[in-house]
């Protein structure tokens, strides 16, 4: 999942800070803009290994555009951080599904030129988690 990220830029005296609209309690910083990226990506791991541990919802990301015009992030400059959240959904379960010949070939194909899918699977629960977030 894509989250975007609010970034304040630092200056000699500060540092960069960082905040995560949509994980509640989730800020960083950095000493420069590099490291205010690392930092966010530390942040949201963990904030979400702790959601995970309580059993809590892991938090949609909403697109920067709705972000962008809250007046609390004037001047900030927007990033996007990739999170693997399926890691934080719990102990993966093998199971046995069938599907059509056709659209098996075009799924492995799409995985083929897609690695950040990694597998069938991984595009399965990805997909999936696209379907349950927008309802």
């Amino acid at each position: 999942m894509l989250y975007p990220i609010a970034i304040l830029p630092g200056d000699d005296e500060h540092a960069w800070g960082v905040e995560v609209p949509d994980i509640p309690g989730c800020f960083s910083a950095g000493d420069d803009l590099d490291d205010a990226l690392a930092m966010a990506r530390e942040a949201i791991e963990g904030h979400l290994e702790l959601l995970a541990e309580d059993g809590a919802a892991i938090p949609v990301a909403q697109k920067i555009t709705f972000h962008s015009t809250n007046p609390e992030f004037e001047g900030c400059i927007w990033a996007l951080v990739d999170i693997d959240i399926t890691r934080y959904m719990g102990k993966a379960e093998k199971l046995n599904i069938t599907l059509p010949k056709h659209l098996l070939s075009r799924i492995d194909e799409y995985v083929k030129h897609h690695p950040e899918q990694r597998s069938r699977s991984g595009f399965l629960a990805s997909a999936a988690l696209k379907v349950l977030q927008g309802a």
